[in-house]
């Protein structure tokens, strides 16, 4: 938890988050001055993060990649300049990145995370995960739940995009309208009226996260959900392919391979549907069709949704998501299912 007296804010900070500060009060936007974040991956999601919490008024942030950038990511990645193509994804980004806001400390690493030792990511407030395989999402969010820092992982897949969140116990609080009783009288100011007006009241409440490996589970309330939500479902397992196509091929499916790549999708969502027990129509083929390369609406779209329930975490303001945030790429909606 991050605590709000942490950091006081100068004039110049309380001038520059004037509006911020009216949206989600003055201890919510200390917190965020007292927050410290790790980002690994710095594609067209990790960009639109970047952006969106430096913009915020975090403390700092540490911007990890150790890949190199290429052509593609002219297409979708904004921080990194045309000349800088071909240079290490979070240097490029930095100089950019930076100049979204002054006041936020930008870090660079380029190390890749498996060279990085356990107390790395015990050394920030959220870690945000993306581009990265199954087994390295495990041992991150493994580490981040024992150590009760926050841990994030998203993606984009073309159309599709998800997140999931262990907050593991997470307290925030959020504005209701309550309802009190209040007294009027009269012209003649002797008889009294029972009345009701709502008011704002902040109401602290405390949430359970599970962690990435048991809400990945097949369970039950998953399998049997009902006909007319079981397309909600679809996003879900659709992940679990995708995941399975990235351990194996160790990257995306990609557009200047489609054909063959829509292939082996199709194989590993027969096999994965054939062992969980489900028709392979669980997962249509439109859905497979869709998920090639990234595409800048979603990027933006999904890197929005992640910044927004990272500043709720950070600010303690608002309830997050509890567990998983999907973006459905036919139906072209968002839908947030606790799987745990």
């Amino acid at each position: 938890m991050v605590e709000a007296n942490q950091s006081n804010l100068t004039e110049d900070e309380a001038d520059l988050y004037d509006r911020q500060i009216r949206l989600w009060g003055l201890d919510s936007q200390k917190r965020l001055r007292a927050s410290t974040v790790l980002l690994i991956g710095l594609k067209g999601l990790g960009a639109e993060f970047c952006k969106n919490v430096i913009l915020a008024g975090i403390k700092a942030i540490t911007l990890m990649d150790d890949g190199d950038s290429t052509q593609e990511d002219a297409f979708y990645q904004f921080l990194i300049p045309r000349d800088q193509i071909g240079k290490n994804r979070a240097a490029a980004s930095h100089l950019r990145a930076q100049r979204l806001n002054p006041m936020v400390d930008v870090k660079v690493d380029k190390e890749g995370i498996d060279k990085k030792p356990d107390e790395f990511f015990t050394l920030f407030n959220v870690v945000v995960a993306t581009d990265c395989n199954l087994e390295q999402l495990l041992r991150i969010n493994k580490i981040c739940h024992k150590a009760n820092v926050k841990f994030y992982c998203a993606d984009v897949f073309g159309f599709y995009g998800y997140l999931f969140a262990d907050l593991q116990t997470h307290e925030y609080g959020e504005e209701k309208n309550v309802a009190r009783n209040v007294a009027k009288e009269t012209g003649n100011k002797k008889q009294k009226l029972e009345d009701v007006e709502f008011v704002k009241v902040t109401v602290k409440d405390t949430l359970q996260y599970s962690p990435l490996q048991d809400s990945l589970e097949v369970t039950e309330k998953i399998k049997e959900m009902p006909a007319r939500k079981a397309a909600d479902t679809i996003p879900f397992f659709l992940l679990k392919v995708l995941l399975k196509f990235r351990a194996e091929q160790g990257r995306n499916p990609q557009a200047s391979s489609r054909v063959e790549d829509l292939e082996l999708l199709k194989k590993l969502r027969d096999s994965e549907m054939k062992d969980i027990g489900l028709s392979a129509e669980k997962v249509p083929d439109e859905y497979l069709s869709s998920v090639f390369s990234q595409v800048s609406p979603i990027c933006a779209i999904l890197g929005g949704v992640l910044a927004h329930e990272v500043i709720k975490t950070l600010s303690q303001k608002g309830e997050p998501h509890n567990n998983f945030f999907f973006f459905n790429p036919v139906r072209n909606h968002g839908i947030v299912i606790k799987n745990c």
